[in-house]
C-alpha cells in the first residue's frame, strides 16, 4: 500500500507538562511523576531509530485482501474525501473547526469545552499543538474508555481518572498540517497521557472501536477521524507493535526500571504518511477487481 516506514523514535526527555488528560488524571499524580531526581534515574540514551515497516506496504497486499475489507477501506476513502469536501466549501479547515480561527495556544487541549466524547463508543479524542512540531498544525490523541472496550481485556498497568473511574487506553496520535491532511500517525509511552496500558494487540483491537458520531465540535471533523482509523488501521497496528518493541529495547537499556516511566521515552513510535498515495493505492485495488 503506502511505502511509508514506522521508526521507533527515542523523544527527547519531556517537560513534565504532560500530553494528556491530566484535568481528568488528576494533577497530583502528574506532579508526582515530574519529581527532577526521578526523571534523572529513569532516562535512558537515546539510539538510532530502528526502521519498521508498514505491514501492507508488501507487493500485492491490497489485491490479496478479502473483497469486504477492500470495500470498507473504498467507503472509507469516500467518506474522508466528503468530510474535506464540506470543510472546503465552508471555507473551513480541521484545526479551525476543531481550535478556532485564532492559532491554537500551544498545550492547550481543543476543543475549549473539553474532550471530545461519544457515549456510545466510548471514544474519546482532543486537539493540541506542541510549539516545537515543525510542519505540523498540530494532532489528536484518540483514546478508547474501558466501556467501549472488547471483553475480557485486562490492563497491564492499570489507572483511574481523578474521579476514581478506570482509565482510558490512548490509541494513537495524528498529526496534521496546517490544511488538515494527516501526515504523521504516532505512539507514546504511558507517561504521556497517564493512561491505563494495554500490550499491542489489546490496542489493536480497540481500533475498530474507534467511532465518533456526533455533532460538537464538528461532525465532519469526528467522521473524517473515525473513518481515518479505518483507512489506516493496519499502519496503526503495526505502530503499535513497534511502541511494544521500543518499550522491550529500553527496558534491556536499562534493567530494572520501568521503560512505561522513562521520561527519555515519550513518543514511541511514529509513521509518515501520505493521505492522497493511500486513497489512490486503495482505488486502484479496487478497480482491479472490476
Amino acid at each position: 500500500m503506502l511505502s511509508a516506514r514506522a521508526a521507533i523514535a527515542n523523544a527527547a526527555a519531556g517537560d513534565c507538562r504532560g500530553d494528556g488528560l491530566w484535568p481528568r488524571f488528576g494533577r497530583s499524580e502528574r506532579e508526582s511523576r515530574c519529581d527532577a531526581s526521578a526523571i534523572a534515574v529513569r532516562a535512558a540514551p537515546r539510539r538510532p531509530p530502528p526502521a519498521v515497516p508498514d505491514r501492507r506496504a508488501v507487493p500485492g497486499g491490497l489485491d490479496r485482501m478479502p473483497d469486504g475489507a477492500l470495500a470498507t477501506l473504498v467507503a472509507a476513502a469516500r467518506e474522508i474525501e466528503a468530510c474535506s469536501r464540506v470543510l472546503a466549501r465552508a471555507g473551513e479547515t480541521l484545526v479551525g473547526r476543531v481550535a478556532g480561527r485564532d492559532a491554537p495556544e500551544p498545550w492547550r487541549h481543543y476543543p475549549p469545552g473539553g474532550d471530545v466524547y461519544d457515549p456510545v463508543s466510548h471514544a474519546q479524542y482532543y486537539f493540541h499543538v506542541h510549539p516545537d512540531a515543525a510542519g505540523e498544525a498540530g494532532h489528536f490523541h484518540t483514546f478508547l474508555r474501558p466501556a467501549g472496550m472488547p471483553a475480557g481485556l485486562v490492563p497491564e498497568v492499570p489507572a483511574t481518572t481523578e474521579t476514581g473511574d478506570p482509565a482510558p487506553s490512548h490509541l494513537v496520535a495524528v498529526a496534521v498540517d496546517a490544511r488538515g491532511q494527516p501526515v504523521r500517525l504516532f505512539t507514546t509511552n504511558r507517561w504521556v497521557t497517564g493512561e491505563a496500558w494495554y500490550p499491542a494487540a489489546a490496542v489493536t483491537a480497540m481500533l475498530e472501536r474507534f467511532a465518533i458520531d456526533r455533532q460538537q465540535p464538528s461532525w465532519a471533523v469526528n467522521r473524517w477521524l473515525t473513518a481515518l482509523f479505518t483507512l489506516f488501521r493496519a499502519e496503526m497496528a503495526a505502530l503499535l507493535e513497534a511502541r511494544d518493541e521500543a518499550l522491550r529495547r529500553r527496558l534491556v537499556a536499562a534493567p530494572g526500571g520501568d521503560a512505561r516511566e522513562d521520561r527519555g521515552l515519550e513518543t514511541a513510535s511514529t509513521m509518515r504518511v501520505d493521505l492522497a498515495r493511500q486513497i489512490a493505492a486503495v482505488d486502484a485495488a479496487a478497480r482491479r477487481r472490476g
